[in-house]
């Protein structure tokens, strides 16, 4: 829903009409013209204010999974989405333009909470050999929404003056489908087994989920990384903040989080059509040519989802912010040799195109994935709460920020994600290490010589596994939570 949304705020058209709508609606109240710098203003607030949103779901998340856990926090949040829709949707016909800034919060907060919940409750779900190929699938559809947006929003469908606001009635569709299909699945089986200490709900989830009877294998997994937990409880933000055992794995998913949203793929929109004026290219036909992006987007993320399980995490991560860094500064070299040659627009375009390629190859989705496996059960829902709020934040500043770039260093406003991209891969490249086909606890482990932890010995393994009870069930495991 979210991807949608965005589309059609990026949709040339739908902006005219909706910074037309919001004059109209002016004029009627209060009887003069809307003057330029409250224009600004509310256009502004009416885009930045999705990012908001993305901060409050994600501050919100670690509680609602607390009380309704993975597949319930995703049922019950397809209620904002379907509020959204109808804000959104009759804000002109209310000649409300408050509903329409309401409407963009609340799909915000949506989609805030689907960005923790979803990739977790994936992440869970998916046995260690497909985790990667599954969790892409966040990205995938992502993907998919902002193309929908795109072909929507064109001329001859949805981008006309009398038509936009019913291109955000799609917003619907999604939750809708959701919520007719998740009922059917299981809860997750790790979080029915390790929170609510649930085996059979958690045995008949994971046959389920893996299409055979016998999931011992699974079921002795879960309970070796609840036996490796000292304490069997959700920790609190803070007190994952003060952990040392978890430092390197918070500062990669911070780090990475950041660069997903700083790494500048959302400030190519700006030069985008510019770009192709350049090139010749008339308005009326800009629309259609721009189709490109979200296609190139989509099946950069799909060819990525494909492989990610044979190259893995890492690699992908590492080649995306590199090539990034590489084609932006190709970027920037071309908008310096703009006027020199007729064919410097089009090469310009093919490097979009390609550093909207590479971000989708890794950085796109694999961030996601990460912060589910980089942490064990009892840190996951503070960790996915601290890498939203970076998220979002991030999101935030560069909508607020690149203007005031772009208007200081004109073409050169790109060599600023060059920088951010390059000491991304170099962080990644000395720190990060490969998760696929790994359990959590393996994965946890792999940082135990950068966090300073010893690793138990075989002595204290066995312990471990002799202090379980014959049915292999933690012993004193207490579920508390607290923000």
């Amino acid at each position: 829903e979210a991807a949608i949304s965005t589309s059609f705020l990026a949709n040339h058209y739908v902006s005219v009409y909706i910074k037309e709508f919001n004059n109209k609606t002016w004029i009627e109240r209060y009887g003069e013209p809307i003057g330029a710098e409250t224009a600004t203003l509310l256009w502004s607030i009416t885009v930045s204010i999705f990012a908001i949103g993305g901060v409050l779901g994600a501050l919100s998340v670690s509680l609602i999974i607390k009380v309704l856990g993975r597949k319930g926090t995703l049922l019950v949040n397809n209620i904002f989405a379907l509020i959204a829709a109808l804000l959104l949707t009759l804000g002109e016909r209310a000649k409300s333009f408050e509903m329409l800034i309401i409407g963009r919060l609340v799909i915000g907060v949506d989609s805030g909470i689907a960005l923790s919940a979803l990739p977790m409750y994936l992440g869970e779900i998916s046995p260690k050999h497909i985790r990667g190929f599954i969790g892409q699938f966040n990205s995938i559809l992502i993907c998919l929404g902002v193309f929908t947006g795109q072909v929507l929003g064109l001329p001859e469908l949805l981008g006309q003056e009398s038509r936009w606001n019913y291109l955000f009635t799609f917003l619907a569709l999604p939750a809708v489908l959701q919520m007719c299909v998740l009922p059917f699945l299981p809860e997750s089986p790790r979080y029915l087994l390790m929170e609510r200490r649930d085996e059979a709900g958690a045995e008949r989830a994971f046959q389920r989920f893996l299409g055979k009877t016998d999931v011992s294998q699974e079921l002795e997994e879960v309970h070796a990384e609840a036996r490796a937990q000292e304490n069997l409880h959700t920790v609190s933000v803070l007190q994952l903040l003060r952990n040392p055992a978890v430092r390197w794995q918070l500062i990669t998913i911070i780090i990475t989080m950041a660069c997903y949203q700083l790494c500048g793929l959302n400030a190519i929109w700006y030069y985008t059509n510019g770009i192709l004026r350049e090139a010749g290219f008339p308005d009326n036909i800009l629309p259609y040519i721009t189709l490109s992006t979200g296609i190139i987007e989509t099946l950069a993320a799909i060819v990525s989802g494909l492989v990610i399980e044979r190259i893995g995490r890492r690699p992908l991560l590492i080649f995306g912010f590199s090539a990034m860094a590489v084609f932006f500064s190709l970027l920037t070299l071309c908008l310096n040799l703009q006027d020199r040659t007729t064919w410097m627009p089009y090469l310009s375009y093919v490097c979009i195109l390609v550093v909207i390629a590479s971000f989708c190859s890794g950085p796109g989705g694999i961030p996601f994935i990460l912060t589910g496996e980089l942490f064990e059960q009892s840190y996951r829902p503070a960790a996915f709460m601290i890498a939203g709020v970076v998220n979002w934040l991030s999101n935030f500043a560069v909508g607020l920020l690149f203007p005031f770039i772009q208007e200081a260093l004109q073409s050169f406003a790109f060599l600023v994600f060059v920088v951010v991209c390059t000491l991304g891969a170099i962080y990644l490249y000395f720190v990060l290490p490969e998760t696929k086909n790994k359990t959590f606890m393996d994965i946890s482990q792999s940082f135990a010589k950068i966090n300073k932890i010893p690793l138990p010995s075989p002595a204290q393994e066995m312990e471990l596994v002799l202090s379980s009870d014959t049915n292999g069930k933690v012993e004193d495991a207490k579920i508390e939570s607290s923000l």
